[in-house]
């Protein structure tokens, strides 16, 4: 396979090599109709609707797979070189990845248009898709024949990460927009066939998409020859932001603080903090433990009295937000709070351009916030 989208070996989408533990022969994926009857998850009632949820409402049905064939897919394609969006692994690994599964996987009702599918975040159901409704049946046995454990956030973040934050700089210099991995975020955003229970803590989700993200953005720089200005600056941006919390939990691992580090050492680091994350006992205080931090005066950086440059500000407004808002929204005391949420709205519009970023607009913003998330 030539260059693509994502890094092949974690991605979650990457469907054609999944061994289940004991098989000699990859399972086979079954199609999304396997989970279709109204006596598993294509009937009406809230706990068997998961099939219509996801074919009805969710973007991850057909449109994905549609989207490569718009005219502006084709400008991209044309920019390429690519002969056929649709076909072609560069665009197909993400939009439409049942295309990259062997003949020999798939399954009668297999169909390579169903965009990213039940399998595509499950795993191949073939092991799996009998023996997981029986109720003398643990979550630990159902993982064990092959089910993802996407109760796992580590599992999870690594499942969605690759296709929604790293893109390859000559696809984005043919037009494909830039992407930004947020794991909490755009879960909340899915129209939900899962439970809540089982989503975990917000917060908690957070972090551990960030780091995973972290991770993902310091491997394609460690292969990238000349990596461009805007690159290295998402990347110092979230490299900071995590660096922020360092010391909030004893279990999470600490960073080298005299150097931002190279692509290698993040990429290690940002690892080890995703799974330490995903294994914490996540509570309130440690919520509002980040929280703080982040609003920490001595590390915003913030106005005219810095050397960074505007756009390097802008970036890291723009990862700074998002950690805000998914801390107050596991903080009930703020998710509810008018002064707060009016002051994070404000925050989320002055660093929604990144051209047009005022840095002292915004460090003004941030202490209104700051104000707000603190009164008593």
């Amino acid at each position: 396979m030539s260059k693509t989208i994502c890094r092949p070996l974690i991605a979650g989408l990457l469907l054609a090599v999944v061994a289940t533990r004991g098989a000699d022969t990859p399972p086979k994926f079954l199609g999304a109709n396997s989970c279709a009857d109204s006596s598993c998850h294509g009937g009406g009632g809230q706990n068997q609707n998961q099939f219509l949820v996801w074919s009805l409402k969710d973007f991850h049905s057909q449109r994905p797979a549609a989207t490569l064939t718009t005219a502006r897919a084709k400008q991209i394609a044309d920019a390429l070189q690519i002969k056929d969006a649709t076909a072609d692994a560069r665009c197909t690994t993400c939009h439409a990845p049942l295309h990259d599964v062997p003949e020999n996987l798939r399954g009668e009702d297999f169909k390579v248009s169903e965009g990213v599918s039940c399998e595509s975040c499950h795993g191949p159901a073939e092991n799996w898709i009998r023996s997981h409704t029986r109720t003398d049946y643990t979550h630990a046995d159902r993982t064990a024949t092959g089910m993802r454990d996407l109760q796992n956030l580590y599992v999870r973040a690594n499942t969605c990460v690759a296709c929604h934050q790293n893109v390859d700089a000559d696809i984005l210099k043919a037009g494909h927009p830039e992407l930004i991995f947020e794991l909490d975020g755009q879960s909340v955003a899915e129209p939900k066939h899962w439970s809540a229970d089982k989503n975990g803590n917000g917060a908690q989700a957070w972090l551990v998409g960030q780091a995973v993200a972290l991770r993902e953005m310091s491997w394609q720089l460690a292969k990238e020859t000349s990596p461009t200005e805007n690159q290295e600056n998402r990347w110092l941006a979230l490299v900071w932001v995590l660096k922020q919390i360092d010391g909030a939990d004893a279990s999470l691992p600490a960073d080298v603080r005299d150097s931002m580090g190279t692509h290698a050492s993040n990429q290690k680091w940002a690892d080890q903090l995703a799974h330490a994350a995903a294994n914490i006992e996540w509570t309130s205080a440690l919520s509002r433990k980040c929280l703080n931090q982040l609003l920490d005066k001595n590390h915003l950086g913030f106005g005219g009295d810095t050397d960074f440059s505007n756009e390097y500000q802008a970036r890291r407004a723009e990862r700074l937000v998002l950690a805000l808002d998914r801390l107050v929204a596991a903080l009930p005391e703020l998710k509810n709070n008018e002064p707060v949420q009016a002051s994070l709205n404000q925050l989320f519009k002055l660093a929604q351009s990144i051209p047009d970023f005022d840095p002292k607009q915004f460090a003004d913003a941030l202490e209104k916030f700051s104000a707000a998330v603190n009164a008593r």
